[in-house]
């Protein structure tokens, strides 16, 4: 492990091995499992097999303590902190100066202050200018050390939501990556301020972690007005006479009050015990999440779908195929494409199937017929667009789909899914690419599938018209909701579009809320 102190030699062991990507965790010493659980996942490969640098810093901020708070006497280990660093296998361990950070002293400083929208409330309302300090401080940081991915921890959620909007709105080139809390072995969230309690100061602090649990299981057996839960924790805190800076349900986003939970919420405490001030948080879901993937034909939606489902512990449904299952029953019925009173029996006591396959293929039943293979042919992609067009058939097979998202924990991919099927989707995504791609991408696919090619061309006219048609129809257009994220494929493997994709579900999903299947353990 490389030791760092002064600017010159962050920047030499900067252009070292240029072609590794460079994974950053900041901190402010007094490390412990937490920090570890993150620097952990920092060296973990990237798409493509790549194994990263990781860099940790260790820096007091003195700009994100206000009057009276623990600057002077906050914990500082040094030691331990470098064999915890050395033990999980850091790279780098970044030391700086209060000089090296801030050379031109506060006076001369240029500060970040994040939206007041969102530094308003929880913790931002008793510690005024906290947030601007841990701003001010992550973007010098960001820009002696430039890495390509920033690690934080989901336990304090406020700021790792205030970071990523300051990332966003500065226009920073690296990705935010939150990871979840974990716990130590009586249910406290790992916390350097931790070392200020006495055991029975411990004891009575574990009733944080326990009145929220008890407000979340409120919210499960369906509370969902916020100030009973507010009570219901206030309670609990007042009875293990621990003094309550806020206890507030909010929206996990915007971080404003909300009256009632809905889908998805934060229920968030602060309380102070003895000369800690604790904080800890609970997400409150009334179902499994649903990601909502948009976008034109042939942007590769369907094969990172289902692979982002599988990745995330989500079911895949592959809206696009029931259309086709349609359209593929329409020409086997001899019926016309463009005539929507002949089409509207079909879908009367329709029974359109969509099973898991063998590895990972869907399996797509109408009528009990398999038509997995056939709905993927020239003849069915060309009538797709006229058939899905007609208002008789996009309010039957959304009707199927939202059925199938009540109970929410699916991938969805389509052309309106965010917009017309699933609306409150918690994370969506308009994925797109260029025509010349598209075009490119559809020729390899036929080929692979045995089917005959026509001239690339032809294929771009094919997919322009159909954009056309899917944009300016006068149902359920194609169109990008205002709240998805887009991805431009072009350039881009499946591996790297799945991973940026994962890094926009965990933005809009914590690992606290969904840890997924592969996640670690955090207890």
């Amino acid at each position: 492990m490389r030791l760092i102190t002064s600017r010159a030699e962050l920047l030499l062991w900067r252009r070292e091995h240029p072609e590794r990507p460079l994974h950053f965790v900041p901190t402010m010493g007094a490390l412990h499992q937490g920090h570890r659980s993150l620097l952990v996942r920092a060296s973990r490969p990237v798409a493509g097999g790549r194994l990263p640098r990781v860099l940790l810093s260790v820096f007091v901020n003195p700009l994100q303590f206000g009057p009276g708070e623990d600057y002077e006497r906050y914990p500082r280990d040094p030691t331990a902190d470098g064999a915890l660093a050395e033990a999980a296998g850091v790279d780098a361990l970044f030391l700086p100066s209060l000089a090296t950070i801030y050379p031109g002293g506060e006076a001369a400083l240029t500060r970040v202050s994040p939206p007041r929208r969102l530094t308003a409330q929880l913790c931002g309302r008793s510690r005024p200018g906290h947030f601007d300090g841990v701003a001010t401080v992550v973007c010098r940081l960001l820009a002696l050390i430039r890495p390509d991915r920033l690690l934080l921890g989901e336990k304090d959620w406020q700021q790792l939501v205030i970071l990523r909007q300051v990332v966003a709105d500065l226009g920073l080139p690296l990705s935010v990556q939150g990871c979840a809390t974990v716990r130590e072995s009586d249910g406290l969230a790992a916390s350097s301020r931790l070392r200020y309690l006495s055991g029975k100061e411990r004891g009575r602090a574990r009733a944080l972690g326990e009145a929220l649990d008890a407000a979340q299981a409120l919210g499960q057996a369906g509370e969902d007005r916020s100030h009973q839960l507010i009570a219901a924790v206030a309670s609990r805190l007042g009875s293990a006479a621990l003094t309550a800076d806020y206890v507030e349900v909010v929206d996990p986003h915007r971080l404003v009050p909300v009256k009632r939970t809905g889908s998805f919420s934060l229920l968030a405490a602060a309380v102070h015990c003895g000369a800690s001030r604790l904080i800890d948080h609970r997400f409150l879901m009334s179902r499994a999440p649903i990601v909502a993937i948009d976008g034109p034909a042939g942007a590769g939606k369907s094969t990172v779908t289902r692979a982002l489902a599988h990745r995330l512990g989500l079911l895949y449904l592959d809206t696009g195929a029931m259309y086709r299952a349609l359209t593929w029953l329409v020409r086997e019925q001899g019926v016309d494409p463009a005539d929507a009173a002949a089409i509207a029996p079909l879908l009367q006591n329709l029974d359109l199937r969509l099973l898991g396959g063998v590895d990972g293929e869907q399996q797509v039943l109408i009528n009990g017929h398999d038509v997995s293979a056939a709905i993927r042919g020239q003849e069915v992609t060309g009538l797709v667009s006229t058939v899905a067009a007609h208002a008789c058939v996009r309010e039957a097979l959304t009707a199927q789909q939202r059925a199938m998202g009540l109970r929410g924990g699916l991938v969805a991919e389509g052309r309106d899914i965010g917009t017309a099927v699933f609306p409150d989707a918690e994370c969506k995504v308009f994925l797109t690419a260029t025509v010349a791609e598209r075009a490119r991408r559809r020729a390899l696919d036929l080929e692979q599938r045995g089917f005959p090619v026509p001239p690339l061309a032809e294929l771009e006219a094919t997919i322009a018209e159909r954009d056309r048609l899917d944009s300016t129809r006068e149902v359920a257009p194609l169109l990008q909701a205002d709240d998805a994220a887009e991805v431009i494929t072009d350039g881009l493997t499946i591996e790297q579009v799945i991973a940026v994709l994962e890094d926009h579900f965990r933005a809009r999903v914590p690992e606290d809320a969904w840890p997924g299947p592969d996640a670690p353990s955090i207890a």
